[in-house]
């Protein structure tokens, strides 16, 4: 296996105009650096102030896209899911209780989670309890 060489830096790096950089800026480069600076912020001020003075009316506010499941209530069955979740049974509970397999009440809530816009069942059942689905 070879070894690459070392990396060295160069010496003096070449600027565009093929002078040399010390990597030090003289005071007259300091000053153009600064003026076009000041130049720039100028002119972004001035759109700035252009754009906001010739908008009428008001900015519409962003909202994200809703999911359709959102829009919905949950079903009566789903209630009778968040029912059974808030006396505190687990998933083969409320299966055995509603004759439903596991997986499908999984299904009931997840889709009870989204359309309460909850982050969990008990979330679910305080959001439940606010819009007077359960007791």
């Amino acid at each position: 296996m070879r070894a690459d060489p070392p990396f060295r830096w160069p010496a003096r790096l070449k600027t565009v105009s093929g002078e040399a950089d010390t990597g030090f800026v003289d005071a007259a480069e300091r000053k153009e650096i600064l003026n076009r600076y000041r130049d720039h912020s100028r002119r972004f001020e001035a759109a700035a102030a252009r754009r906001s003075g010739t908008r009428t009316g008001s900015v519409i506010p962003f909202s994200p896209p809703v999911m359709r499941e959102l829009e919905q209530e949950p079903t009566a069955r789903e209630v009778e899911v968040l029912q059974l979740v808030a006396d505190g049974l687990v998933n083969r509970e409320i299966g055995q209780r509603l004759f439903l397999s596991e997986e499908t009440v999984k299904s009931h809530v997840r889709h009870l989670l989204a359309k309460l816009q909850a982050r969990s069942r008990a979330h679910a059942v305080a959001v439940g309890f606010r819009r007077g689905l359960i007791a």
